[in-house]
């Protein structure tokens, strides 16, 4: 009797040890490997194959990081995250139909994405978007590649930016190239475009925008936010709608960007405003070789600091007004 009563008591405590115990422990960084398997816990010894495999076994706010050279598949990111190449080769996202990363976290968090080569696959994936933002507090894209995304209609981006709060994006030292549907003329390398009440803050230093359909494009056409934006040492050429455009429609919130130092060439339009709530102010840049070198339509506001070349346009464009630095 005295036997049993003992038993009984040990495996009580056993079964209270083992309910304490979480059923799946997460580090605050993991690894992934192109020779990795999802089954491992994702340690240096032991990696992932994928970063979607890794991201259930990372803590909020920890790090993903790629071993070796690989190609680490597509991924949703729900949580602060931090997913990132750090010099050992190529960590590559290859898709064929799909969006490469999705973004969809809470409103507070941070998201980065560095090192990544995001590609749509070859002609006639049609993939739909490099990278998709839909929710979060903050996404920084650094040291990056963005190609091939082809998908029509709304899709079709390196990056579609589409923040339904207050959300900002940081995009530095990163080229987005042969994005959009040429077919339907739509899509493009980066699309910010809030939702609802939603609304952005977008920073781009070092970043190239080369030969897509459209190059970079602010639209509030659908939220009751804004865009507070700003371009500095960049290249927006070689696509073939306009380089840069701002649109506002008649009862949409404002857009007011900064462009400083930075190259517009060889575009149908090297940059372009559209909507009474648009302010957009150039400085230091170049807008030359462009089918039509500016627009200025529906009472936007375009200004030059008065130090801008723009020249050898097919079609010049209206004189941009040159004022003094505030």
């Amino acid at each position: 009797m005295k036997t049993f009563t003992l038993l009984r008591i040990f495996l009580g405590v056993g079964l209270m040890l083992l309910a304490s115990v979480p059923a799946a422990a997460q580090a605050t960084r993991t690894w992934v490997s192109g020779v990795g398997d999802d089954a491992n816990p994702c340690s240096r010894t032991a990696p992932c194959k994928t970063f979607q495999g890794a991201i259930s076994k990372t803590a909020a706010g920890g790090a993903i990081n790629a071993l070796d050279p690989g190609g680490f598949g597509a991924v949703t990111i729900t949580k602060a995250m931090t997913i990132a190449q750090e010099g050992t080769g190529e960590a590559g996202i290859l898709v064929a139909g799909t969006n490469g990363i999705t973004v969809n976290a809470g409103p507070n968090d941070i998201v980065v994405l560095r090192g990544l080569d995001i590609d749509g696959g070859p002609t006639g994936s049609s993939s739909l978007n490099g990278v998709r933002f839909l929710a979060g507090g903050t996404l920084m894209i650094q040291n990056s590649s963005i190609r091939n995304f082809t998908g029509f209609d709304p899709n079709g981006f390196g990056v579609l930016f589409t923040p339904s709060g207050a959300s900002s994006l940081f995009v530095s030292d990163t080229v987005i190239a042969s994005n959009g549907a040429a077919a339907q003329a739509t899509g493009g390398g980066m699309l910010i475009q809030p939702t609802g009440v939603g609304s952005a803050k977008a920073n781009f230093v070092r970043v190239n925008v080369v030969n897509n359909v459209r190059g970079l494009r602010f639209d509030t056409a659908g939220t009751a936010g804004g865009i507070s934006a700003s371009v500095a040492d960049s290249n927006v050429s070689g696509n073939s709608s306009a380089g840069l455009t701002a649109f506002t429609p008649p009862s949409g919130a404002g857009i007011k960007i900064s462009v400083r130092n930075s190259l517009f060439s060889n575009n149908g339009t090297g940059v372009k405003c559209n909507g009474a709530g648009v302010v957009m102010r150039l400085g230091f840049s170049t807008v030359t070789g462009n089918a039509i070198g500016d627009a200025i339509d529906n009472n936007c506001t375009m200004t030059s600091m008065g130090n801008n070349m723009v020249t050898d346009n097919l079609t010049p464009g209206p004189a941009i007004p040159v004022v003094g630095a505030q």
